[in-house]
């Protein structure tokens, strides 16, 4: 079973910046996929930003250049630097370890992340 904590959401102006870090336990984090994924309110979830275990990354073409997905295997902790908020990324933001059909996929409870105007 892997826990997944996320932490440092909260209300900032736009322009401002904020890192999101998403905490594991229970598991051998190294061998996970993480992905920040993001609802906003009234639309589907999608993805922000992920990285492999070998630390390959992707963005959202909404956030290139914006954000950063970075990851400390020996704190089994995933960062998400934030910067130039803007009102539409206001969302909750959740965390996922994807371990494929071997380790399976684990979720957390997210964080609110609210930019504004």
């Amino acid at each position: 079973q892997v826990q997944l904590v996320e932490s440092g959401g909260g209300l900032v102006q736009a322009g401002g910046s904020l890192r999101l870090s998403c905490a594991a336990s229970g598991t051998t984090f190294s061998i996970y996929a993480i992905g920040w994924y993001r609802r906003a309110p009234g639309k589907q979830r999608e993805l922000v930003a992920d990285i492999s275990s070998a630390g390959r990354t992707n963005y959202a073409d909404s956030v290139k250049g914006r954000f950063t997905i970075s990851r400390d295997n020996a704190k089994n902790t995933v960062y998400l630097q934030m910067n130039s908020l803007k009102p539409e990324d206001t969302a909750v933001y959740y965390c996922n370890a994807d371990g494929g059909i071997w380790y399976g996929t684990y979720w957390g409870q997210g964080t609110q992340v609210t930019v504004s105007s």
